[in-house]
């Protein structure tokens, strides 16, 4: 028995050692939010303060990270298709009407709402002379004010002032837009159906479209694109695709996600660790910069429509059936090469 002792006391500091390490690796749970709606898009200001919106106005609240979920149901009935805060007060969500509710041929579609008190009150913002059937699908702002939403037939719309006012910009493209983001009030990019990357260096009053390896055809449906600086970023679409630029966006390079479904939203924190989500409830990590990826589970099978970071260590993501994970961490995920 003196002979084992030792032995013994290794094997049991060992196993002890690797439970301490399987519970410091936290992963992401599904969370009820108790609501069955198409969750579009999350949202947050901080680690404990986040909206998610989605269809027939669900807009759900929450102050203590997303263990708890209100629901907001004075907004509208619409469909809420994005949302986006600037600072603690002013936030933006973009509504689309049902085609068989529009009570008048000029009504439009696609209109805003805009708070500037942290959402408890919401006023709707048309956008002027806008096509009555166009559907405008996201936003993105700068901390500046300065903003722009995009949708069907390549469609852009810019405001310089809080959105108060809004524009139309030309565009270089007629495809669906469904992604961008911009680094600040001149450099941006978009991304759509049909292989779309679009540039601006000046706010979007002229555009360029990016260059993509011939082998991408036309296939592929980019869903969503996310920068660290002014030259690297990535962009995901249909199936499992990932491109990378490191030039701003002029030449793109194709990366290997390890996956087959549709990707629909990607962030990155640094130049190394991003995240993408998608369809069959599909994560995936990486901390190399998108070298390698892998799966994470996600506790469900239902598609993930936006996933939202506030740091290393908390995040976000929704879809399909009222479907919210989120994600807390204290080390990096393993990564499966």
């Amino acid at each position: 028995m003196r002979l084992c002792a030792v032995p013994c006391l290794v094997v049991f500091l060992t196993a002890s050692l690797v439970q301490v390490h399987a519970q410091s690796v936290a992963g992401w749970s599904k969370v009820n939010a108790g609501t069955m709606a198409w969750l579009h898009s999350v949202f947050f200001l901080d680690q404990n303060r986040g909206w998610i919106v989605g269809s027939k106005g669900a807009f759900l609240t929450t102050r203590d990270g997303g263990s708890t979920w209100q629901q907001k149901t004075s907004v509208t009935t619409d469909v809420l298709r994005d949302i986006y805060f600037i600072d603690e007060q002013n936030g933006w969500v973009v509504c689309e009407k049902n085609i068989y509710e529009l009570k008048e041929k000029d009504d439009p579609r696609t209109y805003l709402m805009q708070t500037t008190d942290g959402g408890e009150h919401w006023k709707r913002i048309d956008i002027k002379d806008i096509d009555v059937d166009m559907r405008l699908l996201r936003a993105v702002f700068t901390r500046g004010g300065r903003g722009w939403v995009f949708g069907e037939y390549g469609s852009i719309y810019t405001t310089r002032d809080a959105g108060v006012n809004w524009t139309r910009l030309q565009s270089p493209t007629r495809h669906l837009l469904l992604g961008g983001i911009f680094v600040d009030d001149d450099r941006g990019w978009l991304v759509g159906a049909g292989a779309t990357i679009i540039q601006t260096a000046d706010g979007g009053d002229t555009w360029h479209v990016s260059k993509l390896p011939q082998a991408i055809e036309k296939a592929v449906r980019f869903s969503a694109t996310s920068f660290v600086d002014n030259r690297l970023g990535w962009a995901v679409g249909s199936g499992g695709s990932i491109y990378r630029t490191v030039n701003g966006g002029r030449t793109w390079q194709m990366q290997n996600s390890g996956v087959s479904a549709d990707l629909f939203d990607v962030k990155f924190l640094d130049a190394l660790e991003g995240w993408a989500v998608g369809a069959e409830g599909t994560i995936i990590y990486t901390n190399d910069g998108g070298l390698h990826w892998s799966s994470q589970p996600s506790g469900t099978g239902h598609p993930l429509e936006r996933i939202f970071l506030t740091d290393r260590t908390h995040g976000w993501a929704v879809g399909f059936g009222g479907t919210v994970v989120t994600y807390v961490r204290t080390q990096s995920p393993a990564l499966q090469k």
